[in-house]
Order: structure tokens, then C-alpha cells, then sequence
């Protein structure tokens, strides 16, 4: 298990949090052809409980890819035939050669929220668990790239989400009252968690564990650790500057309204709430 919170960004203004994104965004797109040009597979898991940021991550880092070589997969709610096959059912959903493809949750739902909340059998997950390494190797050895994400929520700032969530009239509907009913099993959720990750964190392909109470913060380090992993052709990684924790005035703009001129106790508020959206 690898815990990947890289403290460069710890002062980072939106401003530049902004250049960050689209100095690691030109390397994704490198990694991107590079996959393309030698007909490699990549796939991509962001695991993590309900308003943890998954789809928000996936969403930046495919900002600026070609369409036509990168995918999103989503399984929803599976069918009882995708139940029975589980491991048959995300075969078909790996990727091909010269693609890439990130999973907005995973195979790992069968060890995580499944259980937790009664939605497979006992034997089912017992079944999982026992052959998902033996599984997982038999992609690898066969050229998947794989890494996994685990994107770390507290269970404040999970609630927080939910509240805003549950009063924006965009939003609304991304909280369902079985978000709620998992926040009530928190602990039951991360005794599974636990289990996961003991279990089928390997040396091949270990669990990479990302702080994603800063969203933005969590954004750049996944980004960051993807671009460090993979060995593609023309590849600079720079190291991020150190960030000035300190400058004359402190500018933000949350949920498209700018604030300018704040004072820090001021900005340090607005980022909190920035840091949620």
C-alpha cells in the first residue's frame, strides 16, 4: 500500500492550482499517445466512499485527452446476471490495446460497498476476495497497466459534501438517501476498507491511498503519481515549486463567485468550502 499525499501543494491558491493542472494535463496528454503509438492498455480505478471526489478526479484528468482513446466506466447497478460472472463481467470492460480507461468505481465494489451494505452474498464477496489477486495478476501478465486509487474522505467533510449537495440546485441529485444510510455504517465501511486493502495490495499492483479532503489537492497528487508510475516517451515531470504561503491579498473564486482582496482568515474559510466543491 502505497500513501501518496505529497505536501507541495499545501498553499496552493486556486490561481496556482490552475496552472498545476495544466502543466501535469500536457504530460497526460503525452501518456496518452504514447499509449496510442506502442498499443499499450491502461486502466485507471478510483475507489473511495460516496462524495469522495471519483468522478470529479476522473473529470480533470480527461479534460483535455482525445476522446477516441480514453473511456469512462461506470457499471451502475449491476444485473443479476453481471452478479453471478462478476469477474467475467469487468473482463469485458478492460481495456484494449491503445486505450485507456478509468473506472468510476470497480470489480473492488464487491469488497467494499456490496458488503457493507447487504447488496451480494456472503460467498460472494468470501469468493472475490480469495481469487481477485490471482485475477488481477492474469491482466497484468497479459500488458494491463494497472493502478488503484483509493480516494480518503473523513467522515466531516463527507457530511459537509452531502449538505451541499442537498441544497444546490445542480447538485441535488448526486445524494440519493442511500449515501446517507452509508454514512450511518462509516465504521462497518472501514472495517472492509481495511480488509481490502490488506488483502489485495500487492507488490505488482499495491493500493495507492490519496488524502481527498482537499479536492483540488487530491486532483494534482493522483495526477502526479499516474505521470511518476508510468515510464511514456518524452516524459518531464518537474517538480512542483514551493508554493509562497503568504502574498499581499488573497483572491478565490467559489462556486463561480469571485472574492477578492480577502484577508487570510477570510481566504482560509472560502478555501475550505472551495476545497468541497
Amino acid at each position: 500500500m502505497i500513501i501518496y499525499n505529497r505536501t507541495e501543494y499545501k498553499a496552493l491558491s486556486h490561481q496556482l492550482y490552475t496552472k498545476e493542472k495544466k502543466r501535469l494535463q500536457v504530460e497526460l496528454l503525452k501518456l496518452q499517445e504514447w499509449v496510442i503509438e506502442k498499443n499499450k492498455r491502461v486502466g485507471i480505478i478510483m475507489e473511495g466512499r460516496d462524495a469522495a471526489g471519483k468522478g470529479a478526479t476522473i473529470k480533470r484528468f480527461i479534460e483535455n485527452m482525445m476522446p477516441k482513446a480514453v473511456e469512462v466506466i461506470e457499471l451502475g447497478v449491476p444485473t443479476k446476471k453481471q452478479e453471478k460472472n462478476w469477474f467475467r463481467t469487468w473482463e469485458k470492460r478492460l481495456p484494449e490495446k491503445g486505450k485507456i480507461h478509468f473506472f468510476d468505481r470497480s470489480w473492488y465494489s464487491r469488497a467494499l460497498i456490496q458488503p457493507a451494505m447487504g447488496y451480494c452474498k456472503e460467498q460472494q464477496y468470501k469468493y472475490f476476495m480469495k481469487k481477485v489477486n490471482g485475477w488481477e495478476k492474469k491482466q497484468l501478465d497479459d500488458g494491463l497497466v494497472l493502478i488503484k486509487f483509493y480516494l480518503s474522505i473523513s467522515k466531516e467533510n463527507q457530511e459537509l459534501r452531502f449538505h451541499q449537495r442537498e441544497n444546490s440546485v445542480l447538485k441535488y441529485w448526486k445524494l440519493s438517501p442511500n449515501d446517507w444510510k452509508a454514512h450511518k455504517r462509516w465504521q462497518l465501511l472501514t472495517s472492509y476498507k481495511e480488509q481490502m486493502f490488506r488483502k489485495t495490495s500487492t507488490m505488482q499492483c499495491p493500493w495507492v491511498i490519496i488524502n481527498s479532503d482537499n479536492k483540488m489537492i487530491g486532483r494534482l497528487n493522483a495526477m502526479r503519481y499516474v505521470l511518476s508510475a508510468i515510464d511514456y516517451d518524452h516524459k518531464k515531470i518537474l517538480k512542483p515549486k514551493k508554493w509562497s504561503k503568504g502574498t499581499p491579498s488573497y483572491n478565490i473564486v467559489v462556486n463561480n463567485v469571485s472574492f477578492e482582496n480577502l484577508k487570510r482568515e477570510q481566504y482560509d474559510l472560502l478555501y475550505k468550502l472551495k476545497a468541497n466543491e
